[in-house]
């Protein structure tokens, strides 16, 4: 698994409540995905609206923690997504 999917896995692990949110994490889990776009091209409508809810103020948290290398990994994805 590359850099950004570890990011994108402990960032939904902060949403661990939601059902999509596990489901995401199950296909992270069971997935051999060796980037970003082949997650994203797995995922279906409910699990690409979860993202782009989730990932911009994870973005934003990792910014305003000065975490630069992981806002710009998961900012990969959420590009990905729109």
């Amino acid at each position: 698994m590359d850099f950004t999917l570890g990011y994108l896995t402990e960032a939904i692990s902060n949403y661990d409540s939601s059902s999509v949110a596990k489901r995401i994490s199950l296909k992270l889990e069971k997935g051999q995905f060796k980037t970003e776009r082949d997650l994203v091209l797995t995922l279906d409508e409910d699990e690409i609206q979860f993202l782009n809810n989730v990932l911009p103020d994870e973005i934003k948290y990792a910014f305003n923690e000065q975490d630069f290398i992981r806002g710009n990994q998961l900012n990969e994805v959420y590009e990905l997504l729109i």
